[in-house]
């Protein structure tokens, strides 16, 4: 590593080697040649006499050696990057040196080039997304019936459990999966359309056959891996397409976000945490500090992530009629921060769920604190089944339930409500029974634990099984 000059703490840091690779030098201009490549294979297949065997053979002789040096000198010369890697590869394959890029724009390469990296990072997205699913189905089963204070507003509510409020991350997910999906289907080559792209140089070469102009615009794309192509296209493929993407990413980071923020809560809480390294350090003073520092990184990198669609949709928005060059600056950083930041958060949240820690006497600590508030109901219709009025016992109930809330508050002691009521003549109670009536936590959690069950098996699994194939495809481990 240089370590005189900026390094970007996305590839340095927090990002897997498959995505890093993806987004390499060496990745794109390899692929620009296997664009190339497939040109000459399809004219040649089209019966294009200006291209010979010999010319591909050679062509493919020489996609992976490329010399960098000859392409960085000459791009520094000519201020054109395609066609220093035009020079370059030309000088590698003198036969075939003529027809290289025949017919074609820059953008040939470049858009081409760029759909089949994204069509590839999706496939590494949705491996890890498939992942976390998985993870946090096996987490969610385990922990389905332990009860624990659900909150709104971030104050006690109604008791839940583990497992349930992990089925709504797994929701959030599995919506972002859908998404994922869908946008495969808009994800098309940009094909061989020419300049702008109106196919003009092709319909010459191929003096003016326009079917196999068509033909010719499929068979490319076919030979770079789609299935489809744009239909028509200016001279790049639309940028609509990067700003949907863009959302698509940012919805993952806005799921990983909310559980990592939920996460950090109940850290402070001490009741659920992230996996603690035996020798990590919490803080640089406080020696005994457990940091949710993963939960914080996710955090932080979703944020950014969240922030990238506007840049998108503004580029989308300024491609004035068949393309401006305003696109290409801001697109060589952001689409690749964009998955390279999706792959950091996902690597991330596979790594928080892969071992997480929960605390029951932590977590029957807060029920038991709040729970007495929460069961009065169950109190106020016990008193009634003994003979007792509504509307008197509400009243008794109203009266301690405001003091027990107030001395908790302002004196710091334990919630003494069911102390308060049984020592009322008004209450046909003793304290023990009182205890007995609120005493099994799971009466108050309702179907959360049926729910949590039902979620996984018609919901959840029949994706897993879809994608059986991807869980376990990844690596959990972080650099730091």
């Amino acid at each position: 590593m240089n370590r005189t000059i900026y390094q970007e703490p996305l590839v340095s840091r927090y990002t897997s080697k498959e995505m890093q690779e993806l987004f390499s030098e060496r990745y794109k201009f390899t692929q620009w040649r296997r664009c190339w490549v497939a040109l000459a294979e399809a004219q040649l297949e089209l019966g294009l006499n200006l291209v010979t065997q010999e010319m591909v053979h050679e062509l493919k002789q020489h996609i992976d050696d490329i010399d960098f040096e000859v392409a960085a000198a000459k791009e520094k010369e000519i201020r054109h990057d395609v066609m220093a890697h035009v020079y370059a590869y030309g000088l590698q394959c003198p036969k075939a040196e003529p027809i290289i890029h025949l017919g074609a724009t820059s953008q040939f390469v470049v858009c081409n080039t760029d759909l089949h990296i994204q069509k590839n990072a999706i496939q590494l997205v949705k491996t890890g997304l498939v992942n976390v699913i998985s993870q946090l189905s096996t987490f969610s089963i385990k922990y389905k019936d332990m009860a624990t204070l659900g909150f709104t507003h971030y104050q006690p509510a109604q008791p839940t459990t583990v497992g349930k409020r992990n089925t709504l991350y797994i929701q959030d997910l599995l919506m972002d999966l859908d998404y994922i999906e869908s946008l495969e289907k808009q994800l098309k080559a940009r094909g061989a359309k020419g300049t702008v792209g109106t196919q003009a140089t092709f319909l010459e070469l191929f003096s003016g056959d326009h079917e196999k102009v068509r033909q010719l615009d499929m068979l490319v794309s076919k030979k770079l891996g789609f299935d489809t192509v744009f239909g028509v296209t200016g001279q790049t493929y639309p940028r609509k397409l990067d700003m949907k993407t863009a959302e698509t990413l940012s919805g993952i980071a806005a799921s990983a976000h909310k559980f990592a923020v939920d996460m950090r809560l109940l850290s402070n809480l001490k009741v659920q945490e992230e996996p603690f390294a035996k020798k990590q350090v919490g803080s640089s003073a406080m020696a005994y500090k457990r940091n949710p520092m993963r939960s914080e990184r996710m955090t932080g990198l979703s944020r950014k992530l969240m922030g990238l669609p506007a840049n998108f949709a503004s580029t989308a928005a300024n491609q004035w009629f068949e393309r401006t060059l305003d696109d290409s600056a801001i697109r060589r950083m952001d689409m690749a921060q964009a998955f390279l930041l999706t792959d950091a958060i996902l690597k991330l949240y596979i790594n928080i769920t892969s071992d997480m820690v929960v605390y029951p006497k932590q977590i029957e600590k807060y029920l038991k604190s709040e729970l007495p508030f929460m069961a009065t109901e169950k109190i106020l219709m016990a008193c009634v089944e003994r003979g007792k009025s509504r509307q008197d016992i509400h009243e008794i109930i109203r009266e301690h339930s405001v003091a027990a809330g107030l001395a908790v508050k302002e004196m710091g002691v334990d919630n003494d409500l069911l102390q308060r009521l049984a020592n009322d003549p008004g209450i046909p109670f003793e304290q023990e029974e009182l205890e007995k009536l609120i005493g099994n936590y799971q009466e108050f959690t309702g179907r959360a634990p049926q729910q949590t069950q039902e979620y996984i098996h018609e919901t959840v699994t029949p994706v897993l099984h879809k994608y059986k194939e991807m869980i376990g495809e990844v690596d959990s481990t972080l650099k730091v």
